[in-house]
């Protein structure tokens, strides 16, 4: 039987996940604040890209800064608090206990939203690092790897604490999340902002720390949910689950190495690049286990829940293929430094946003003990996520492939080639703009159900204290 929403408050299974429920709210709530506001860092982005005169008088939002700014605002902002907040739940269920030191996600939380917030002003001001996806000014790095390190501790205490002797896939893909985060960002600050290395070996450990952000972070926080929702959906035991272990190790030891694929052509060493497609063929073994034990998301069930992680599943599973592919020298040749890289990005990084997304749906009534006030919307959201979503991914592929091409041919000019890409990346920017309208529709239910929910709790207090005074 498929379990979609909850319908109904289910009390005493929950009683653990009510205990830690403000601390992770707290940070579902922060990223979906960021959310949204990276969304319409990215709709202007999107805009100024076909028309540079668009807040050109205004130092603080031209292009280069406003894609830093969107870049540190959803990585960050929306994929730091919401893929922590998942993968404590996710630890906090499969260990059998509530979570200990709920005080370390508050302060972490406080202080890490703190930091992104010091790190748009910054990079607004002029002070970005200057590396994709790791675009943090040096004051903001410390802050931001103690603020994690204090959130993990809970994580770190359920893990160590444990109930049950046997453990989960699941918990794998949390711990590991937790555990190597702080080593390769703690890597690249002092590598590339305290004590720089020098030459082209900055674009290797820029590259190398990006793919690490995606492979050891981001995407073992999204498999930890999955791993845990799908029994919990569908009732059913992951088939091929022997195998789930040697797909997490898999990833681990050669999702970190695939950063190179981005610099073919560039000036360095060319086996950098080719070890990096070497490992991408490798790491394919991955996402073949991921298949085989998530296809049921595939076949069976249906509900909101279900539907969000099987399409975010299924773009984990695509943008593996399509990196591997478009890795090949003979098709990076068109495709290396245009829109279709930043196709590639967000096919990856979408996939990782509808598996939270889905997740935040299915814990949050659990951790805020009532349910969502509209299912209509919950639905809603899920069409113009998908939708916008994949006309943003196909629009800005066919403009990067129409690019490359054009790059390619001596004949053709760059005015040329922006006339000829301009339709394609109106189209992108107006499926950013549905997934505004959607993220911004997300948002406002999240905080309609949570001011619901902290108003029958202040109704309930003076009721529980008329009845004690009674009696």
């Amino acid at each position: 039987m498929t379990t979609a929403l909850p319908t109904k408050v289910q009390p005493g299974a929950d009683e653990n996940e009510q205990a830690c429920g403000g601390p992770l709210l707290l940070l579902i709530g922060s990223g979906l604040l960021w959310l949204v506001l990276g969304s319409a860092l990215a709709l202007l982005n999107l805009i100024q890209i076909y028309t540079p005169a668009f807040l050109a008088d205004c130092a603080w939002f031209t292009y280069g800064r406003l894609q830093a700014m969107q870049e540190t605002a959803l990585l960050y902002g929306w994929a730091g608090n919401a893929g922590l907040a998942v993968a404590l739940w996710v630890l906090s269920r499969l260990g059998g206990a509530p979570l200990r030191g709920t005080n370390y996600i508050v302060a972490g939380g406080l202080f890490w939203n703190l930091g992104v917030t010091l790190a748009l002003v910054g990079i607004a001001a002029g002070d970005a690092a200057g590396h994709a996806a790791f675009q943090l000014p040096r004051y903001v790095q410390p802050l931001l790897l103690f603020s994690f390190a204090a959130i993990a501790v809970p994580g770190v205490l359920a893990w160590t604490g444990r109930r049950n002797a046997s453990t989960y896939a699941g918990q794998w893909y949390a711990v590991a999340a937790l555990f190597l985060f702080p080593w390769f960002f703690s890597v690249a600050s002092v590598m590339l902002t305290f004590a720089p290395v020098r030459g082209t070996l900055q674009a290797v450990i820029a590259t190398w720390y990006a793919q690490n952000l995606f492979s050891l972070w981001l995407a073992p926080v999204a498999l930890a949910a999955v791993y845990y929702l799908l029994p919990k959906l569908t009732g059913r035991v992951i088939p091929n689950y022997d195998f789930a272990v040697y797909g997490f190790w898999s990833l681990l030891f050669f999702g970190c190495w695939l950063g190179g694929r981005h610099l073919i052509g560039a000036p360095v060493p060319a086996w950098v690049s080719t070890m990096a497609i070497a490992n991408a063929w490798v790491v394919l073994f991955h996402h073949i286990i991921v298949f085989f034990n998530v296809r049921d998301l595939f076949r069976s069930g249906s509900g909101t829940v279900m539907r969000f992680l099987a399409v975010g599943t299924g773009a984990y599973l695509l943008s593996a293929v399509v990196d591997t592919a478009f890795s090949a020298r003979a098709l990076a040749v068109v495709t290396q430094f245009t829109y279709f890289q930043q196709a590639q990005g967000q096919l990856a990084l979408g996939a990782v946003a509808l598996i939270l997304t889905g997740s935040i749906y299915y814990m949050t009534p659990r951790l805020a003990g009532g349910v969502w006030p509209s299912v209509g919307l919950i639905r809603g959201h899920f069409l113009a996520f998908a939708i916008g979503f994949v006309l943003l991914v196909a629009s800005l592929a066919v403009a990067g492939w129409i690019q490359g091409s054009a790059l390619n041919d001596p004949a053709v000019s760059f005015a040329q080639i922006s006339e000829r890409t301009k339709v394609w990346l109106q189209l992108a920017t107006a499926a950013q703009a549905m997934l505004l309208a959607a993220h911004a529709v997300f948002a406002l239910h999240f905080a309609k159900f949570i001011v619901g929910q902290m108003a029958k709790c202040c109704a309930a207090r003076p009721l529980l204290a008329a009845e004690v005074t009674v009696s």
